[in-house]
């Protein structure tokens, strides 16, 4: 029984056509059966956002890494960690990336402003899911026993194209925080190009056709991220893109309790 995960990013078309980089990034951690999971969209207006999104993406998890001894109780812990307790965590986590995009700035003389992104962030042991979120995007998650869950609501602000960033001056205060009990199967976490196919925007609940296969592939998968051709020419295919032409990541993680009894 493990975590078995795999993350990628996949440029979009209108950043293509821009000859502009990918502003996405996504990576996890497995350490002694929990998973550290974190995916950034670095904002459009933002010069070097793809800088910020890697750099956020690194840093929380890397914050949350250094629970230490924590962590070790973390693994083996029935019961769901607190909710106020989590709010901590990740509160610390965001002070922590928010001091080294201040320093990454300062390093190379600009505005901690052109690395502003997003940013979902989650920690999750067999038994339980903790999760933040910051700005768009999604975390879906699937217990052994039930259906998908979407665990935000996206944050969209109050204008088109408008959300929350890190570097925001009220992020702290728009920071949402779930505590999400029971034994956990499956979880995506997704920058908001991948939205319009994902989630219903009529009700805000996930779309089943779109996270069956992939779940149906990290079953089937021993080895994701050797294994990645599957995902890859899926963010590539032109089926998708003519769907969304914003940078795509996908973070995919299951629980593989194949060999419970």
């Amino acid at each position: 029984m493990d975590w078995k995960a795999i993350a990628r990013s996949a440029t979009g078309t209108s950043h293509k056509k821009q000859q502009l980089p990918c502003q996405d990034y996504g990576q996890f951690i497995i350490c002694h059966n929990v998973i550290l999971g974190a995916v950034a969209d670095g904002a459009g207006s933002a010069k070097h956002s793809d800088v910020g999104a890697k750099l956020t993406v690194e840093t929380a998890l890397n914050e949350l890494l250094q629970l230490g001894e924590y962590t070790l109780y973390l693994h083996c812990a029935p019961q769901p960690l607190p909710d106020e307790q989590a709010r901590t965590i990740f509160a610390n986590t965001l002070k922590e990336v928010v001091k080294a995009l201040q320093e990454q700035a300062a390093s190379s003389d600009y505005s901690v402003n052109d690395l502003a992104c997003t940013l979902l962030v989650f920690l999750a042991t067999p038994n339980w899911v903790a999760a933040m979120q910051i700005g768009d995007g999604f975390i879906v998650a699937r217990l052994r026993e039930g259906e998908d869950q979407l665990l935000f609501t996206p944050d969209k602000g109050e204008f088109i194209n408008e959300t929350t960033f890190v570097t925001s001056a009220n992020a702290i205060n728009e920071m949402r925080v779930r505590v999400l009990p029971g034994q956990q199967k499956f979880i995506c976490a997704s920058t908001d190009g991948l939205e319009p196919v994902a989630i219903r925007m009529s009700d805000w609940t996930p779309f089943p056709p779109f996270f069956q296969p992939l779940e149906e592939y990290m079953v089937e998968t021993s080895h994701p991220e050797q294994e990645d051709e599957y995902i890859k020419n899926f963010l590539d295919s032109e089926r998708l893109n003519a769907k969304t032409d914003d940078d795509k990541t996908l973070l995919l993680c299951l629980y593989d309790d194949s060999k419970v009894k």
